[in-house]
């Protein structure tokens, strides 16, 4: 799943003022927080007096959402600010910006609990003694699965609903935690109940999470990577804007068609082919409906930059747009 693709029709519709986002957006990531802050603790030191690698690597996956929390408490407000003499278009790419730091942040947890478990199963491999985990790293595993599984849905649906990929992100942080926990109560319940001979599926286990948790750091990354070097907007985008431009009456073809995000907001450069005859103030009136209609069903945060050309017999494609 790509998480910044849109997720239906009126996506870019929005429900909220850019200043109760950022309340909605940092209420819910406050609750994530303290929640994180918890578990955090319970686990490593579930996993200390239980004998868990597994469990110790779980906790620290979820001390690690602390960073990534205040991370988007703090970003999201910086995005939602107006545009200045700075920042002309915004400072939506904060946000972006920020979703590339949790998912390298996730990335680097990843490979330090791979390391770890590769250590430890290389050390019962050679017939070190490994300890049988406790009882109570069996109890917390259950119990982060639970929480975090209700943290990710409730992050998920806030997320959509202000349309932040960094609060979405976040969501997809606590789901990849919730991973880690299944992976860790099978790593655990095999440590426990087959004998001291499967004692290596603890650290395996922890190997396991980390290998789910670089899956999601990467898949979270690679959009926001994208949109900081400028991607044109994916085609599920682009295809119903050319339609919306095509069939804008008094335009009779278009060319130059750019598109980009900037956080939240899409921002599009096109030129529109008009009748020549047509005076300045019609022309205008034209470029003025295609944007008002591209607004309608991409948001009002849109930013439209929109070339007005006469028409000059032009070969016109299939799709309405000319090459030149």
């Amino acid at each position: 799943m790509n998480y910044r693709q849109p997720l239906m029709d009126n996506e870019y519709k929005r429900d909220y003022s850019p200043e109760q986002e950022v309340k909605i957006g940092r209420r819910v990531t406050w609750v994530g927080f303290w929640t994180n802050a918890v578990l955090a603790a319970l686990k490593i030191a579930a996993g200390i007096a239980g004998r868990s690698g597994a469990m110790v690597a779980d906790g620290v996956h979820s001390l690690s959402d602390f960073v990534t929390d205040i991370i988007v408490i703090v970003m999201i407000g910086i995005s939602r600010k107006k545009a200045d003499a700075k920042y002309s278009y915004g400072h939506g790419k904060y946000e972006t910006f920020a979703t590339m730091l949790i998912s390298m942040a996730l990335a680097g947890v990843a490979v330090g609990i791979f390391c770890d478990g590769c250590s430890k199963m290389m050390s019962a491999m050679r017939g070190e003694y490994l300890p049988r985990p406790g009882m109570i790293a069996l109890v917390m595993a259950v119990i982060s699965i639970l929480s975090k599984e209700a943290l990710f849905h409730y992050t998920i649906f806030w997320g959509r609903k202000i349309h932040s990929s960094s609060v979405m992100a976040n969501a997809w942080h606590h789901r990849s935690d919730m991973l880690s926990s299944i992976a860790t109560l099978a790593g655990i319940s095999g440590a426990m109940f087959l004998g001291e001979h499967w004692r290596i599926l603890d650290p395996m286990a922890a190997v396991i999470v980390s290998v789910f948790i670089f899956i999601v750091a990467v898949r979270l990354g690679m959009p926001s990577v994208k949109e900081l070097l400028e991607i044109s907007l994916p085609s599920e985008i682009t295809e119903p804007m050319f339609e919306i431009v095509r069939t804008t009456p008094g335009v009779i073809t278009f060319h130059n068609f750019r598109s980009r995000r900037n956080g939240n907001k899409l921002i599009l450069d096109l030129h529109i082919k008009v009748d020549p005859n047509k005076k300045v103030v019609e022309a205008h009136d034209i470029a003025s409906d295609v944007e008002r209609r591209l607004k309608e069903r991409f948001g009002k945060d849109m930013i439209c930059n929109i070339h007005i050309e006469p028409y000059k017999g032009e070969a016109i494609g299939n799709g309405g747009m000319c090459n030149d």
